[in-house]
């Protein structure tokens, strides 16, 4: 079910056309590692590996969207900075990741 998810948002990165190519390939980067991240975590919490994962494939639909609607988006990124709080301490590169990913959307404008 991750794979599947991930597959999906690279998917959707790799085809909106909004995103400006630097910011698409450090964000294909950055979910790349996510999904190693939350896979390694799924190993022991899966349904929270879940949560994150839904959580990054809404965030990454809104972030691509052709027309931003930045009150959909905010929600999305607080859920998915939500879920991994709790992982902060055994996972910390998950915690920084996700925080690399709010920052360059908001960077992005978005």
């Amino acid at each position: 079910m991750i794979d599947e998810t991930f597959n999906k948002i690279e998917k959707r990165i790799s085809g909106a056309e909004g995103l400006p190519d630097d910011s698409r390939k450090e964000l294909a980067e950055l979910l790349a590692t996510l999904r190693g991240e939350v896979t390694e975590l799924s190993k022991t919490h899966p349904e929270h590996s879940q949560s994150i994962a839904g959580f990054a494939d809404i965030t990454s639909l809104e972030a691509t969207k052709s027309k931003q609607q930045p009150e959909l988006l905010k929600p999305a990124l607080q859920g998915l900075e939500a879920s991994v709080v709790e992982f902060e301490n055994d996972h910390p590169q998950m915690t920084q990741l996700v925080n690399r990913i709010s920052l360059l959307l908001s960077n992005m404008g978005i």
